[in-house]
């Protein structure tokens, strides 16, 4: 019939519809193509890859793309214009709020932290450290200490006098631990009193406030110096003359729950021991049989010019036996 034909011919010359922007583009195979990070981008924010229009070849899906699109929503939803968007199966979505990123928080390096990064950094790259682990067995360490705790005139009796008094006996066998370099590096420098440092994790940062003459001193005497510093240092009002002159250094890591470490020397020192968490394990006896033991880890690093594998291993050895038989160091106390 004539209308039919015109109705035909009408439609025919009305314009096709075109494609949306995000659906013109399609790869190979019929799928917008995008990269597997711009789909997880797309996931984070609950956006299904045709609600956003691709500007890449054959309509890639670009991170810019998905970038732009959040933030003409973001705009959208500022002005009060709907903020919904259909999905591919024409269901409305529920709008996903965009995620404000927290700002980067910018702190200057300073005080401690800065000096502690300086100084660091100066010894790992001009000091060649060897490092040399052990075991120690402290299993008569500790009973030691419990039977002298009742006698130590209210000082509180921790290990560490015990390490650093063992350490300045050990001195006498190996010198050189208590030596260091001189600037020209052409001169070693035997220091006259041991003086034992102690690395202490205070608020302001890593200090090495160091008990000075430990060959002098009583096991009550360090404690208290032990004491005294550690305060101090915890509370930020360490003496600039406490943390200068040491001569060899202690790490004490394992009271933070610490096995092994690597410590960094103290320069101008030669050498520091980092101490590792005490450890009940099971060990053979003199009679082979299984035995519940106290072990102790413990790193030393030494500065390889003047401190060979040899001497620092004869060092420890001779710190050891005094630790592991600490009645050993009655014979030695003046």
């Amino acid at each position: 019939p004539p209308a039919a034909a015109a109705t035909r011919r009408v439609e025919s010359s009305a314009p096709a519809k075109t494609a949306s922007p995000a659906a013109q583009g399609r790869g190979p195979y019929g799928r917008i193509p995008a990269a597997p990070a711009v789909r997880r981008l797309l996931r984070e924010h609950g956006l299904a890859l045709e609600e956003v229009p691709g500007s890449g070849k054959q309509g890639r899906v670009l991170k810019e793309d998905v970038l732009r699109h959040l933030e003409e929503k973001t705009t959208d939803t500022a002005a009060g214009q709907p903020s919904a968007s259909p999905t591919a199966e024409g269901h409305v979505a529920p709008a996903t709020p965009f995620p404000t990123e927290g700002e980067v928080r910018v702190e200057p390096l300073r005080g401690v932290r800065a000096v502690m990064a300086r100084r660091m950094v100066e010894s790992a790259s001009t000091i060649p450290h060897f490092q040399y682990g052990e075991e120690i067995d402290v299993t008569e360490l500790l009973a030691l200490r419990e039977r002298l705790k009742p006698l130590a005139e209210g000082s509180r009796l921790t290990l560490m006098p015990f390490f650093m008094k063992a350490m300045a006996l050990a001195v006498r066998e190996a010198p050189i631990l208590n030596a260091r370099l001189n600037d020209a590096g052409d001169e070693i420098h035997y220091l006259p009193s041991v003086n034992v440092g102690m690395a202490v994790d205070s608020r302001s940062g890593l200090l090495v406030p160091n008990v000075k003459g430990v060959e002098r001193l009583s096991l009550l005497g360090i404690a208290a110096e032990v004491a005294r510093l550690t305060e101090a240092a915890r509370a930020g009002k360490v003496a600039q003359e406490d943390l200068k002159g040491g001569t060899i250094s202690i790490s004490n890591i394992g009271v933070l729950g610490g096995t092994y470490a690597a410590p960094i020397i103290n320069a101008p020192e030669s050498a520091i021991v980092a101490i590792g968490k005490t450890q009940w394990l099971p060990r053979f006896d003199a009679d082979d049989r299984v035995v519940k033991r106290a072990i102790m880890t413990v790193t030393w690093a030494g500065d390889h010019r003047i401190i060979d594998g040899g001497t620092i291993a004869r060092f420890c050895n001779a710190w050891k036996g005094y630790l592991e038989a600490p009645e050993s160091m009655l014979l030695h106390l003046s």
